[in-house]
């Protein structure tokens, strides 16, 4: 059975990870609202598959960042 050890990241690259987290968090739902109002997201009342592919795009994005800031956070703190 192999062990395995813990990682533990600086500060400075938990930092670094916080902050893309955050910069995801300010970025991707400026980018949704824009893309919302974009006259290609709509054919009449219904959405096209421009605004589909975005939202998936912007949810994955958003996904990706909250957990890459949330483990930031955790070695942040597993640094001190």
């Amino acid at each position: 059975m192999r062990r395995i050890s813990a990682v533990v990241l600086s500060r400075a690259w938990s930092a670094f990870l916080v902050g893309v987290g955050v910069w995801s968090w300010i970025i991707w739902p400026r980018f949704a609202v824009a893309i919302w109002r974009d006259p290609r997201a709509w054919s009449g009342d219904t959405p096209t598959s421009f605004l589909w592919v975005h939202a998936v795009l912007i949810a994955a994005s958003l996904a990706i960042g909250t957990t890459v800031g949330v483990l930031g956070i955790r070695g942040w703190r597993a640094a001190s």
